[in-house]
């Protein structure tokens, strides 16, 4: 494959966490973005939806709404790929989990379709503290409950993936057929994070770890399917083991640059008012 710079990018989950920044940096490189979400007709669930979003499309960035570890994204993932292949979209471009087991017959899914394919594993997100379900417990409680333990984490800022995703999309056949290993500057524990939060806001915010089998009766408690529990619990026990306490050069090495730091991403947060109660 030859660099192509007119490229029409299918971005799944555009409104989402990584790709919402992914559809931003497809459209700061002057490449045309394709949204992939509910809103825009496309369902990862029902595969009726799939063909009008992919056809005429050059390539595509997937991630599954679940985690990428479930049985559900892998059976969505390798048709969904398939199906791309079958129409002509051939370069595609998986965000999995660094470290996660479970993710890897997604990622074997997506390898056997035929595609020109490039997997992202990415370290956990600086973006979990800001977004989603974490956020509400520091910004309403002062409280972060996790089932982190003392584990140091790289923590990566999704706008650095996104980079790397585009720059991988640009970089022609360098990274096709490879996994790239993306993670942050440098090593912090859950209780760390957090305080680099409390200094960024001037509030008063504490770390409370858990064992992953209270957090998941946590989430049940939320109205989480059991499957979906099940699923966490195991990945928290076995992800948050101290086995991704290492630095990776996959920022480094497609960008040319060093990732972002924790502190970086906190003062930003912290100006917009994320943690404010």
């Amino acid at each position: 494959m030859t660099r192509k710079t007119d490229m029409t990018v299918v971005v799944t989950g555009a409104s989402g966490r990584t790709g919402s920044r992914v559809a931003r940096a497809v459209q700061a490189a002057g490449l045309t973005v394709r949204p992939a979400t509910r809103a825009q007709g496309f369902d990862w669930a029902d595969r009726s939806t799939w063909a009008q979003t992919l056809r005429g499309a050059d390539a595509a960035y997937l991630v599954h709404p679940g985690d990428v570890g479930s049985a559900a994204a892998t059976r969505a993932v390798g048709l969904l790929a398939h199906e791309a292949v079958s129409l002509g979209v051939r370069r595609l471009v998986l965000l999995s989990a660094r470290g996660e087991e479970q993710a890897r017959p997604t990622e074997e899914a997506l390898r056997e379709s035929a595609a020109d394919w490039t997997v992202v594993q990415a370290a956990w997100f600086m973006q979990n503290f800001s977004e989603g379900p974490l956020v509400e417990g520091l910004r309403l409680g002062g409280e972060l409950v996790f089932p982190g333990g003392e584990v140091r984490e790289p923590f990566i800022d999704v706008r650095d993936i996104a980079d790397v995703v585009v720059a991988v999309l640009l970089a022609g056949d360098r990274y096709v057929g490879k996994a790239v290993d993306v993670s942050g500057p440098r090593l912090l524990t859950f209780g760390e994070a957090v305080a680099e939060i409390a200094k960024a806001t001037g509030r008063e915010l504490t770390y409370r770890p858990v064992p992953p089998r209270a957090y998941g009766e946590h989430l049940a408690g939320l109205g989480v399917p059991d499957e979906e529990v099940e699923l966490l619990v195991e990945v928290f026990e076995t992800l948050l083991d101290g086995r991704n306490s290492h630095l990776s050069d996959g920022v480094q090495r497609v960008l040319g640059r060093e990732p972002r730091d924790f502190a970086e991403f906190a003062a930003e947060a912290a100006a917009a008012g994320t943690w404010r109660a």
